[in-house]
């Protein structure tokens, strides 16, 4: 299906409808479609974006799961293996670690295992990040663990128009693919096309285009790094804001082609730094645009510490522009 063609008309919609909107599309193509997750059916969800889907869809096809993680994975796999094309919810994210043998060691793996035999398109919705004060257990990023993985895909979609092509997009995929929504944009507003369409995964995006400085982003800190490239264009720096959208395969050649017309780089997420995404994406700078460069990657993420409960302290520790900004200075020595 030719997704320019299926675009008819636009209008400003908020991410969680999006979300919403990207679902009721697989389900309306994929006769073999299910959704399956902790209060998805009566509820919604907690965030409410399956709201509406049983009454139109029937409880055979949007049902309610035991509060188990490990369950909810394990069904998908075996659903997919028999035929089936299962959308799971993962209410959020830190709940990987409940089930990540079943991610790691069947979902991941199965395709392989079993010479091609086995196809496993499963889809994973999952909230992540901080700002909500749902404190430790309820508010990581851990993208870099799925992407450490193969055999998956990973997707973090930043907008209401990404979030619904992009939920269509890993739904019409062969592989599992985790998309990776973040609670703290679900109020966003976007432009948001009637119909079916993809976002091709493994795409990044280049949202502002600039001369003389890049900076990579994942997630919702595209929003805080355009913030930061207009105040650095006060300051004479022209930067250029890529939104990677794909983790899982990552778009490398778009990177490395900012690169080579800037000279210098900056990678930004939520995560903690330490062992984020960020350093495979400075690494890949380094490895194929190293003689580019006129100053080392700097790279912004959360500090290495588990994500405060106190309002206050939760502000400081989740990434902004104005930490973007202060990095960027020192960086290049303004």
């Amino acid at each position: 299906m030719s997704a320019v063609a299926s675009e008819t008309k636009t209008r400003q919609l908020p991410y969680v409808v999006a979300i919403t909107e990207g679902v009721r599309e697989v389900l309306k193509e994929q006769a073999n479609a299910f959704v399956a997750g902790e209060d998805v059916a009566g509820a919604g969800s907690v965030y409410g974006y399956y709201r509406g889907l049983l009454d139109e869809f029937g409880a055979d096809r949007i049902y309610d799961t035991p509060i188990s993680e490990k369950g909810i994975i394990g069904l998908g796999v075996g659903a997919a293996a028999a035929g089936l094309r299962p959308v799971l919810d993962i209410m959020f994210m830190d709940f990987i670690g409940e089930c990540m043998d079943e991610i790691a060691n069947q979902m991941a793996k199965m395709r392989f295992m079993f010479g091609g035999s086995a196809t496993l398109p499963i889809t994973v919705l999952t909230m992540a990040g901080a700002g909500a004060n749902l404190a430790a257990q309820h508010s990581q990023s851990l993208e870099a663990w799925l992407a450490h993985l193969p055999g998956l895909k990973v997707v973090m979609p930043a907008t209401p128009y990404d979030a619904k092509g992009l939920i269509i997009a890993a739904a019409r995929d062969d592989n599992p693919v985790f998309v990776v929504l973040n609670k703290m944009s679900l109020a966003m507003m976007g432009d948001v096309p009637e119909g079916p369409y993809e976002v091709p995964i493994g795409k990044a995006n280049v949202v502002r285009t600039g001369k003389n400085y890049t900076i990579v982003t994942l997630g919702r800190m595209l929003g805080q790094a355009l913030d930061a490239a207009k105040q650095l264009a006060e300051l004479g720096i022209d930067a250029e804001v890529i939104d990677a959208r794909s983790v899982q395969p990552f778009d490398t050649e778009a990177v490395i082609k900012s690169v080579e017309k800037t000279h210098r780089a900056m990678v930004v997420h939520e995560a903690v730094r330490f062992g984020g995404f960020g350093a495979e994406i400075a690494a890949q700078i380094q490895e194929h645009a190293f003689d580019y460069l006129d100053a080392p990657v700097a790279r912004v993420g959360a500090p290495f510490s588990p994500v405060p409960f106190s309002p206050a302290l939760e502000k400081v520790y989740v990434p902004n522009a104005e930490r973007i900004v202060v990095v960027a200075r020192e960086q290049l020595g303004i």
